[in-house]
């Protein structure tokens, strides 16, 4: 049998299976206390509002995490979904945080294709996507759009 003709579990999409204009929706997922201890021990963003509990905010309510860890979280899911095995690399990004995310609320996502350029290159191409994480609420608290270059069949 040759193995290398067998569908690989978990294979991301090449740019001919996308669209413009295609909408995904990723998982949820807990933001935990974990997760922020080690977040933020690993990228050393040991700032008074993450890290002292009790932690007058202000306006926020809970414990507050890193614009950066939800926006790592989403990327996860892109990764082990869209685009394992695919992505070649991130070319651009630019971010807006619209509101707080606390340890315990529970973050998704959508993915809107909104842009494919193939490349002279080897078959790749340039795919833009518009990515707006949400949390339990249906409350959009980031918005992001991203420019990566993913591989072709």
């Amino acid at each position: 049998m040759n193995h290398d003709s067998l569908p690989r579990l978990g294979q991301g999409f090449h740019w001919q299976d996308l669209e413009e204009g295609q909408t995904f929706r990723t998982f949820r997922r807990t933001v935990t206390e974990t997760d922020l201890v080690n977040f933020i021990g690993v990228t050393g963003m040991l700032e008074a509002i993450f890290i002292e509990d009790g932690y007058d905010a202000g306006a926020i309510r809970g414990r507050p995490v890193p614009g950066a860890l939800t926006y790592a979280l989403v990327e996860g899911f892109i990764l082990q979904t869209m685009i394992q095995g695919t992505g070649l690399a991130m070319l651009e990004l630019t971010q807006k945080i619209h509101g707080p995310v606390v340890v315990g609320d529970t973050i998704w996502a959508t993915v809107k294709v909104t842009g494919i350029r193939p490349t002279s290159k080897s078959g790749r191409a340039v795919v833009d996507s518009l990515i707006e994480v949400y949390n339990q609420r249906n409350e959009n608290v980031m918005t992001y759009t991203a420019r990566r270059l993913l591989a072709g069949r």
